[in-house]
C-alpha cells in the first residue's frame, strides 16, 4: 500500500502520514501549556493517555523535559538546548521545533526566561536553561 496525504474531499481510508512524530507533539503541546494534563495532550494529538504517558516518560528520560509536582498537577520545563536524536539532525536543538509550532505561547529568545524557568514573573516559563 501506497502512504498518501488524503486530498480534499476523497472519502476513502487510507493511510496518512505526517512530518511530525507524535513524540514531537507532545513536546509542542507541553511547551505551549507547562500544565497541561495527559489527557489534554492525548485529545488534542489524537493517542490514547497511555501513548501519551509512554512518550512523556521518554523525553524525561532523555532529558528533553522535567516533571514537577505542584500539587495535585503536574508541570513540565523543556530543556531547549538538547539536540534532536537523529544524526543528521543532531546540530540543531529542540529550541527550533518549539520556536516554529509554540512560537505564539513560548518566548524562546528571551535567554532570561529560558534560564529562570518559573522564576521572577507570576507565570512559568516552560523552557529551563541548558
Amino acid at each position: 500500500m501506497r502512504w498518501s496525504v488524503k486530498p480534499a474531499g476523497d472519502t476513502e481510508d487510507r493511510k496518512t502520514w505526517t512530518f511530525l512524530t507524535n513524540h514531537a507533539r507532545v513536546l509542542i503541546s507541553i511547551a505551549r501549556f507547562p500544565d497541561i494534563r495527559i489527557r489534554d495532550i492525548a485529545d488534542e494529538i489524537g493517542i490514547t493517555e497511555r501513548a501519551a504517558q509512554l512518550i512523556i516518560a521518554d523525553l524525561e528520560d532523555a532529558a528533553y523535559l522535567t516533571r514537577h509536582r505542584v500539587g495535585r498537577r503536574n508541570t513540565y520545563s523543556i530543556d531547549p538546548a538538547r539536540p534532536f536524536r537523529h544524526p543528521a539532525e543532531a546540530d540543531h536543538d529542540v529550541r527550533a521545533l518549539i520556536a516554529i509550532f509554540a512560537a505564539h505561547d513560548v518566548d524562546t529568545t528571551d535567554d532570561a526566561a529560558v534560564q529562570d524557568a518559573g522564576g521572577h514573573d507570576s507565570s512559568p516559563s516552560p523552557l529551563r536553561g541548558p
